[in-house]
């Protein structure tokens, strides 16, 4: 009986004994299926952030296309060799002239181009020396353009080449005068012949050049130099340049160096602005010039001002008559950045009242007495009309005017006092 009950009661634990069962399985499927659901939607997310980031990137890939598109449009649409300037003078290349300079062979120039080369060659050989910089090179060819091109070349007598309106290279050479386009396209052959590299900017009626230096750029103005003072439009930045000029900026290089402006590289440095009356009344010489003056520390706000008060007296002393050695001159005064942060160079530009003029044949000389004498005599008129002496002759007194069959004329003497008429033959007492 014990059996059977032990049996029953084994049969009863075997019954409620079950398998133990896998804990927190459902949670486990709970949290799988949220992590599954926070991975999608992590994911639809991070599609979304990627197409809405890819979205812009290629609305700023289109945007850059489209401005580098304008840009190349505008660049193609500037032109330089073949461009008129006025509609009326062209802008012509002059490379293969350049290429033959430095190649040593014009054999393929025709006799115009290599009678340019001659000249322009001359003219390296004349200013351009052993060791010097691009700088000084392009300084240098700078200047004899100024003082040589555009100076009162004019005559009574008509010679070839003398044109007025000469814009290439040779004509300009030839003649030494000069309009923009004439200056900006020999400056730009020079530059050339000499390595550099230079462009032509301009605009319906204006034309200069851009030259590189040190891999920067810098505007050049010959032609308002040479008519104006000098370095006053001389390796400018664009920002400089925009006072006078305009061009489309997008078409050329940004000009924004000033290590090669003249004030930069021709300033006198000075302890301060007490300085400057002394240092310029040491080199004014009755010419035209341009004085740069840099301050040892960089000048105040109330130094500025101080700045404004000296350049009022200097301009009254300059233009008020006050040199005895000069017809005064024609003064402005302007602030050069400098190559100090916030630091400035004053620039003083004078340009002189008389003007430079060309060799003249002296009308005193002997040599032109007796030119006077000679035309004189040839026409039977009183040498004092034409500037000469009547002399001590008693036959100058009184002598025959024309011929008997002379036109009916009017004499009139230099000095306007003796208006006298003839008629045939007749003779005319001077009074």
């Amino acid at each position: 009986m014990n059996t059977d009950i032990n049996e029953t009661q084994k049969s009863t634990e075997a019954a409620e004994v079950k398998p133990p069962r896998k804990k927190g399985k459902t949670g486990h499927i709970v949290f799988a299926v949220l992590v599954v659901c926070c991975l999608i939607a992590s994911l639809g997310l991070n599609v979304y952030q990627a197409a809405v980031q890819n979205q812009r990137v290629i609305s700023y890939i289109d945007h850059e296309l489209e401005r580098q598109a304008k840009e190349a449009e505008q660049k193609n649409e500037y032109i330089e060799d073949g461009y008129k300037v006025g509609g009326e003078y062209e802008i012509r290349s002059t490379t293969h002239i350049s290429d033959a300079y430095k190649n040593g062979d014009d054999s393929q120039l025709s006799s115009e181009d290599k009678e340019t080369l001659r000249m322009a060659t001359q003219v390296l050989d004349e200013v351009i020396e052993d060791g010097m910089t691009d700088y000084e090179k392009e300084e240098a060819v700078y200047k004899w353009m100024v003082k040589n091109i555009g100076h009162g070349r004019g005559g009574v007598i008509s010679r070839p080449g003398m044109d007025r309106s000469a814009f290439t290279p040779h004509d300009v050479l030839l003649s030494k005068g000069a309009v923009c386009v004439g200056y900006a396209t020999t400056f730009r052959l020079f530059m050339n012949m000499l390595g550099m590299d230079c462009h032509i900017v301009h605009n319906e009626y204006h034309s200069w050049d851009l030259v590189q230096l040190d891999d920067e750029w810098y505007h050049v103005d010959i032609y308002s130099d040479a008519h104006g003072v000098i370095y006053g439009n001389f390796n400018m930045t664009d920002q400089m340049a925009k006072n006078g000029h305009n061009w489309d900026e997008s078409a050329l290089p940004e000009a924004k160096s000033v290590k090669y402006s003249p004030a930069v590289q021709n300033a006198v440095e000075l302890d301060g602005l007490m300085d400057i009356p002394a240092a310029m009344s040491q080199t004014l010489d009755g010419k035209s010039t341009t004085l740069f003056y840099k301050f040892k520390e960089p000048l105040s706000d109330e130094d500025m001002s101080k700045a404004d008060f000296l350049v009022n007296l200097l301009e009254m002393v300059l233009n008020g008559g006050f040199l005895e050695d000069s017809d005064g001159y024609y003064f402005r005064a302007s602030w050069y950045p400098s190559e100090r942060e916030n630091d400035y160079i004053l620039g003083l530009l004078l340009e002189s009242h008389s003007s430079e003029e060309e060799p003249v044949f002296d009308t005193d000389s002997p040599e032109a007495k007796e030119l006077i004498k000679q035309v004189a005599e040839a026409f039977g008129i009183d040498p004092a009309m034409l500037g000469g002496e009547t002399g001590d002759d008693p036959d100058w007194e009184e002598f025959p005017i024309g011929g008997a069959d002379g036109p009916t004329d009017t004499v009139v003497t230099e000095n306007g006092e003796v208006i006298t008429t003839w008629n045939g033959g007749g003779s005319v007492e001077l009074r």
